[in-house]
């Protein structure tokens, strides 16, 4: 059951990374998380929580998640926008989905933008 509507945890999320949050992105973590970078390699909640996004925001102080179009189905968030990096591998379009389970992301996932993922993501 949610509380809130499952974007809002999405966006939150986000929010937490934009602002380089890491207490905030643990809180908004289920114990089972998993975030899954563009290359789908998987990395679990400990990783995420000990190592992971922080040296990720020591090596990349600059990095941005801009969405242009947030929609959902059911328990899974699709965010369609752009990274800002100075980083140019960082930088660009992408697609990423947030699995949520009692307003808590069980998976954070970034997909490149092409028309194979839309497809697969339902997005047209």
């Amino acid at each position: 059951m949610y509380k809130r509507d499952p974007k809002l945890s999405a966006l939150l999320f986000n929010e937490h990374i934009n602002n380089q949050n890491l207490k905030g992105l643990i809180n908004l973590m289920t114990d089972d998380h998993v975030f899954i970078d563009i290359l789908g390699k998987v990395h679990d909640r400990e990783h995420m929580v000990t190592e992971g996004w922080q040296n990720f925001f020591d090596s990349f102080p600059d990095y941005r998640n801009i969405f242009t179009r947030v929609e959902n189905q059911d328990n899974l968030v699709i965010l369609i926008g752009f990274s800002v990096c100075s980083y140019d591998p960082l930088d660009g379009p992408a697609i990423w989905t947030a699995t949520i389970r009692n307003d808590l992301l069980t998976k954070w996932q970034i997909f490149e933008d092409t028309k194979e993922n839309r497809e697969m993501l339902c997005i047209i």
